[in-house]
């Protein structure tokens, strides 16, 4: 029997034992905290996504970093500047987090909000 999306990402995680998995549980938090109504999903043979009206994001552990996608980040006010990577795209924006980074709970959160509201 399959798992649900949220066991599969905390298997994700779990598996993940270096910074990148330490950066997606706070990515996550703030996804979870941004709105009630958020669910996760498990798409794409193993990417979270997080979802609300729509796709919001999907996150991703690379070798060297890992990357939180915004599915219509070029549509949504970022006035904190986390996005990036894909600046030149008219669709898709993501945020690029290294080793070292900090996850700004706030300022994710209001971008989060603001892919909800446009979703809607």
């Amino acid at each position: 029997m399959p798992m649900n999306p949220s066991d599969q990402i905390d298997k994700l995680i779990a598996e993940t034992t270096d910074w990148r998995g330490e950066t997606l549980v706070g990515v996550r938090k703030s996804f979870l905290e941004a709105d009630r109504e958020i669910i996760e999903e498990w798409k794409w043979m193993g990417s979270p996504v997080w979802s609300c009206n729509g796709i919001i994001a999907v996150g991703n552990a690379h070798k060297k970093h890992v990357k939180l996608t915004f599915a219509n980040g070029a549509h949504i006010a970022d006035p904190d500047k986390l996005f990036n990577n894909g600046l030149d795209g008219n669709k898709w924006r993501s945020i690029d987090f290294f080793e070292g980074d900090k996850v700004d709970s706030r300022a994710l959160k209001n971008l989060i909000r603001a892919a909800i509201d446009y979703n809607k």
